[in-house]
Formats: structure tokens, C-alpha cells, sequence
């Protein structure tokens, strides 16, 4: 684990990135961002639109660049998309710049949490609850691949979770500092 003042959530749709980030980076005294947020600011349109219009391929483009553009600063705590870790370079950069967390929540929780969101591309489906069993089946090794740590996020609240993220990187440099 290289902890090197980045932290970077990674993790499928629904298990909170984007929440924990926010909570995270304010306890922490870090800049935060969420990927998908910052490609909407710079492109002015929003995710499902990029969709729409580039497909599932143009967006993962937009998202390699701004994965790229953000993981270059410091001391931030950055939430990516679901599907950044499909990318080898996304992977291998937050990897190389920062500590990544890998968060996780069951099949169910993600269910519930995604239910009324109809600003999830991949979920606009007869049956989201299968398309989120896929993605879990696809993803999950290459969010294991990339991650430092994984934290469960069921039924936890925010607090609890970034708590234990702290602890974690306290431990680690504690561990890792010279005697």
C-alpha cells in the first residue's frame, strides 16, 4: 500500500463512492472529486447524454482522460465510476498515484440503493437487478486487482466508513514509518 496523500474510491454503482468520498475528504482535510461529476462539468452534458451520443466506448474515453488529468494532483480523494477499473491505464494510474479503496455492498444493497436513479446509464433496462449481477461478476476481480484496502459498505453509515478507512491508512503508516 503506497499512501501517498491520494485516496481513491473505486467500487461498483451504489455502494457509495460519491457519499463516502465527500465525508472522507472533509475529515481528512483533502480536496475531493467524483470523476463522473468533473467529465460533466468540462463537457456540460451529463452522463446519461454522453451515452446516448458517444456510446459506452466515447465515455470511457472522456473518462480515461479525466481519470488522468485528476489523479495527477495531490492530497485529494477522488470517487471514479463503476466501470473505470475496465480500463488497464486507469487502473495501473490510480495504482501508481494514490491509496485505492475498493468498496464493496451486496447485490442487494446496490439494488436498492440504484432503484430510483435515472441518472445510471447501464441500469436503464428492464432488469436492473440483473444487469448489476453482471457487473458485479465482470468487475469485481479487477476491483480486487487494483485495490489497497476493501471496505464493506453495508448497512454502515458514512461515519463508520470512513472511520475504518482512516484507521486503516493510520495503521499502514504507522507500520511502514522508520524506527
Amino acid at each position: 500500500m503506497d499512501y501517498s496523500g491520494n485516496v481513491f474510491l473505486v467500487g461498483p454503482m451504489g455502494v457509495g463512492k460519491t457519499t463516502i468520498g465527500r465525508t472522507l475528504a472533509d475529515r481528512m482535510n483533502l480536496d475531493f472529486f467524483d470523476s463522473d461529476q468533473e467529465i460533466e462539468a468540462a463537457t456540460g452534458a451529463d452522463i446519461p447524454w454522453i451515452f446516448d451520443v458517444e456510446g459506452e466506448r466515447g465515455f470511457r474515453q472522456r473518462e480515461v482522460k479525466m481519470i488522468d488529468q485528476l489523479s495527477q494532483q495531490k492530497n485529494i480523494v477522488l470517487a471514479t465510476g463503476g466501470g473505470a477499473i475496465l480500463v488497464e491505464i486507469n487502473r495501473k494510474r490510480l495504482k501508481k498515484r494514490g491509496l485505492v479503496v475498493y468498496l464493496r455492498a451486496s447485490i442487494k444493497q446496490q439494488v436498492e440503493r440504484t432503484a430510483r436513479d435515472r441518472h445510471r446509464p447501464l441500469l436503464q433496462t428492464g432488469n436492473p437487478k440483473q444487469i448489476i449481477k453482471e457487473l458485479f461478476v465482470a468487475r469485481e476481480p479487477l476491483y480486487f486487482q487494483v485495490a489497497d484496502l476493501v471496505i464493506d459498505t453495508n448497512r454502515r453509515n458514512l461515519r463508520s466508513v470512513s472511520n475504518e478507512i482512516i484507521k486503516q491508512i493510520r495503521t499502514h503508516q504507522r507500520s511502514s514509518s522508520p524506527k
